[in-house]
């Protein structure tokens, strides 16, 4: 992690596209000014850990969807087995 020192006013510039400047200082809250492209995008770190979080649950019920849906197709009836039985015993 890198640490600067910044007064207000004072920015840095992250891969030639991103601004960040210190705005107001008061006590122990910084305000922050970003300027960047439209493409990027910048979330507060409660907010992006939340999503992350949101995106894993759903990825986890999809497969979870995904590999009961693939038991259930692959597990006939019993009856429905029985049926088959029966009748390649008298296609013989």
């Amino acid at each position: 992690m890198l640490y600067l020192t910044r007064k207000v006013g004072d920015s840095v510039v992250i891969n030639d596209n991103i601004e960040v400047t210190v705005v107001e200082v008061r006590g122990k809250t910084v305000k922050l000014g970003f300027t960047f492209p439209e493409d990027v995008q910048v979330l507060r770190r409660e907010l992006y850990d939340r999503i992350q979080d949101e995106n894993r649950s759903a990825a986890v019920s999809e497969d979870l969807i995904r590999h009961l849906g693939q038991s259930t197709s692959s597990a006939k009836p019993a009856e429905e087995k029985d049926a088959n039985s029966a009748k390649e015993s008298d296609d013989s």
